[in-house]
């Protein structure tokens, strides 16, 4: 008898995790979660790879074990304190404004990137996580100077429409957008700033260099744009514009 659907339920619960943030970090589909969990299918080996790594399991304990149990769970959220106090701690390397000229040209050295400060977001969990400071008002209500964390996209394939991303190219260094995919440029992103008073502009995937995904905004405290009426006004009329013209665009 296999464990795997049932055990992929209880460890999913026991981060409070739901079921399509689960299916996100495992990189499968929402449905599967529930068919695994409701044991209308078994979890593919991938997948099962992908959770002991995720869990810091091994596959005998994953299929054989019912983790849910009083003597099993105490076994493994044992191991869990364990393996966090030995764990070398995650760090992010961060990348204020005036640094930004330099990672153009050391991104890929080892040597520089150690040289960037860091620090650590524990709440993140497993993953390859870089910081980058923002300036201008093209992200309002996101206000200068806040600080972007971002988890790196190992191919441009896993882009997500209309999510936030830190943008690292040869000709627009780096920037802070909302990306849009071009149904008619198969061979370019859209950049869109959520202020809209900024035109959406077009990035060939050959002039990118890397790509990051927003997870957290770090802002100080008290620099939240506050917007008047009259602004929000203007602000709405422009943007209704910019989407009718991009939706022409992208169609």
């Amino acid at each position: 008898m296999s464990y795997a659907g049932k055990n992929l339920r209880y460890l999913r619960k026991l981060r409070g995790w739901t079921q399509e943030e689960f299916a996100n970090k495992l990189k499968i589909k929402r449905s599967l979660i529930g068919a695994y969990e409701e044991e209308r299918a078994e979890p593919r080996l991938d997948v099962l790879e992908n959770l002991c790594a995720l869990f810091k399991l091994s596959l005998d304990d994953l299929l054989l074990k019912d983790l849910s149990a009083t003597k099993n769970t105490d076994n493994y959220l044992e191991k869990r304190r364990q393996l966090k106090m030995s764990a070398e701690t995650q760090v992010i390397q961060f990348v204020p404004v005036k640094a930004a000229a330099g990672y153009l040209a050391g991104y890929a050295d080892p040597e520089f990137i150690d040289e960037l400060n860091t620090f650590t977001l524990p709440m993140l969990g497993s993953g390859n996580f870089r910081a980058f400071e923002i300036v201008g008002d093209s992200m309002l209500p996101t206000p200068s100077g806040s600080v972007i964390v971002g988890e790196k996209v190992e191919d441009i394939e896993d882009i997500k429409a209309n999510n936030t991303y830190i943008v690292v190219s040869k000709g627009e260094g780096i920037v802070y957008k909302r990306i849009m995919k071009n149904n008619r440029l198969k061979d370019k992103l859209t950049l869109v700033s959520d202020n809209p008073q900024y035109t959406p502009y077009n990035v060939s995937t050959t002039d990118i260099i890397e790509m990051w995904k927003a997870q957290m905004v770090i802002t100080k405290a008290n620099t939240v744009q506050r917007w008047d009426v009259n602004q929000l006004a203007g602000l709405v009329s422009n943007l209704q514009e910019q989407v009718s013209s991009l939706k022409k665009k992208l169609n």
